[in-house]
């Protein structure tokens, strides 16, 4: 599903720039943004329970701040990379941000991998040079001039920058929620697309013969973000961010196919053994479980583990057990001792 969400925003992406010159991505993504403002920024709004909308803004709002100018940014250099080069090339040097995904995982999240995973991730870029290549068989380059370069090394840095994102993803889904990943990352996504919506994109939006046709695609292009965004944590909570987008890489396929029919892209036998490959590769990456998928699918502590906490409780209840007892204080507890039978004695 996460890889018919992803190939349904390269296809509308393409055709919006190829057949009606539409030149916006950062129209595209602030239409997503503002869909994740009213459904999720709303519901953390309304929550009573947990942290509420102003203090989590109280607490975090710089840290989110910088995830949405992140996610913004490599929302609109991926979509401004179609204006450059090919559909299933963008799909391709996306995969980029896998090798740096898990780099970034293993420093931020403490994820250890073996060495099948390694191996894992190398069929599977193995695989896309394999599709790359039946491209430049297939003479996609031709009459593209040095827009290409311009085109990959777009997809590359959006590539690097959805890797930071996803692993703040995975991050906050699962020691926080899901809900307040989407709320907050809808309300500063939403107020930096616009400002750079302003400032970038005000002539072409102008210059845009609105008509059905486009319409369609600008709606069709946020509903397949906003469910791409919608489903992604939900996955990534249950598994991890390198695993997801290892299993996305289908989505290649799904844009190849939509290539041949829509942009007249020339079919070649090493398309489907490049898909095989990174099949392959992905099987191979879910077959053994990393180090912290084997030690628990989170990373908050086990109520019955002994951290600071019940560690200083238990110093305390040992401290008043073994507190020592002065000489005049056992004196005096003698004597009171003594003195409790004669006071009896009188009574009777």
């Amino acid at each position: 599903m996460l890889s018919l969400f992803i190939c349904g925003t390269a296809v509308t992406s393409q055709y919006l720039a190829e057949r009606f010159q539409v030149n916006t991505p950062m129209l595209q993504s602030f239409i997503n943004y503002c869909l994740l403002l009213l459904v999720y920024t709303t519901t953390l709004a309304c929550r009573k329970d947990g942290d509420s909308l102003l203090k989590i803004l109280k607490g975090k709002w710089w840290k989110y701040l910088l995830l949405g100018l992140v996610d913004v940014e490599a929302n609109y250099t991926i979509v401004k990379a179609y204006q450059y080069t090919t559909l299933t090339s963008v799909q391709l040097l996306d995969c980029f941000g896998i090798p740096v995904l898990m780099a970034l995982s293993w420093f931020i999240l403490h994820a250890r991998y073996k060495l099948i995973h390694f191996i894992a991730v190398a069929v599977c870029l193995l695989g896309v040079g394999t599709m790359v290549g039946a491209d430049i068989l297939a003479g996609r380059q031709e009459g593209e001039g040095s827009n290409v370069v311009i085109g990959d090394v777009l997809v590359l840095l959006g590539a690097s920058l959805y890797a930071i994102s996803n692993v703040s993803e995975e991050y906050i889904v699962k020691n926080l929620s899901r809900v307040e990943f989407l709320g907050m990352v809808g309300l500063f996504g939403t107020v930096i697309s616009a400002l750079q919506l302003g400032i970038l994109e005000h002539k072409d939006i102008a210059n845009i013969q609105w008509n059905w046709k486009i319409v369609l695609l600008f709606l069709a292009f946020a509903f397949c973000m906003f469910g791409l965004y919608s489903f992604m944590p939900i996955v990534i909570r249950v598994t991890s961010a390198t695993s997801v987008n290892l299993g996305i890489l289908t989505a290649d396929l799904y844009s190849l196919f939509f290539g041949l029919f829509l942009f007249g892209y020339k079919f070649s036998v090493l398309y489907l053994l490049s898909f095989a490959v990174i099949m392959v590769g992905f099987v191979l990456y879910c077959s053994t479980p990393t180090r912290t998928a084997e030690a628990g699918s989170t990373s908050l502590p086990l109520t019955a583990s002994t951290g600071f906490d019940n560690f200083a409780l238990k110093i305390e209840e040992n401290h008043l057990d073994s507190t020592p007892v002065s000489p005049s204080q056992r004196d005096k507890e003698e004597s009171g001792a003594g003195e409790t039978p004669a006071t009896e004695l009188s009574a009777l």
